[in-house]
């Protein structure tokens, strides 16, 4: 799965990667949970950036006691909760890295999961948008697949990761083809357990540090 990641650039460097003209403000963590709002690039009539809650909620949904942060590339066709939104809203969750936990002498050591090649790179995601009386929720969840080879020790799935090349053919097309685990480098290292905690922010939480 995919529960916790960081994304810290600003909106030059966002704005270039993603070739938008303009965007909104948008917030930037080293530690970002389920529930807070998270920048998602999608497509209308031009490529856009929207700010989208984390727990997706379809736009059929009664009620928002069920908001899925992330939702699996095996089933995510054939699930009622999804199929609609992998269909016709896909987007993009820009990161620079994200989380995962290991079972270590008898504790869950945090680690650090990046792109070796590339600082910002992007989650495949989901979006949709949810009419209630106090107005309209968007919001998003991160789709995931079977891990590499370098994070299967760590974890065993792991964020569908887009490759810029593919950016257009994602959010205009589709396709399982996308749905598959990265194939570039990856690198990986242990973190401290600091950011078990949501309220610890700050660039220390990606440092390396001893398994503890």
């Amino acid at each position: 799965m995919c529960g916790r990641f960081a994304f810290w650039n600003d909106k030059n460097k966002v704005l270039a990667h993603y070739a938008l003209e303009d965007a909104p403000d948008f917030k930037t963590s080293y530690n970002i949970t389920p529930s807070n709002e998270i920048p998602a690039i999608r497509q209308g009539q031009n490529r856009e950036l929207a700010n989208l809650h984390w727990g997706l909620v379809p736009y059929w949904a009664r009620d928002t006691k069920l908001k899925p942060i992330n939702a699996r590339a095996d089933s995510i066709f054939k699930k009622p909760f999804f199929r609609d939104s992998i269909k016709k809203r896909r987007c993009l969750i820009p990161a620079n890295g994200y989380y995962e936990w290991k079972k270590v002498n008898n504790h869950k050591q945090p680690y650090f999961i990046k792109l070796k090649d590339q600082e910002l790179f992007s989650f495949a995601g989901i979006w949709d948008a949810w009419d209630n009386p106090n107005g309209t929720l968007q919001s998003c969840a991160i789709i995931t697949t079977e891990s590499t080879p370098a994070t299967a020790d760590i974890h065993g799935r792991m964020p569908v990761i887009i490759s810029p090349d593919d950016y257009d053919a994602w959010l205009t097309d589709g396709g399982d083809r996308f749905l598959k685990p990265y194939a570039g480098e990856i690198e990986a290292w242990p973190v401290s357990t600091q950011v078990n905690n949501p309220r610890h922010q700050g660039e220390n939480l990606v440092h390396p540090v001893p398994v503890q």
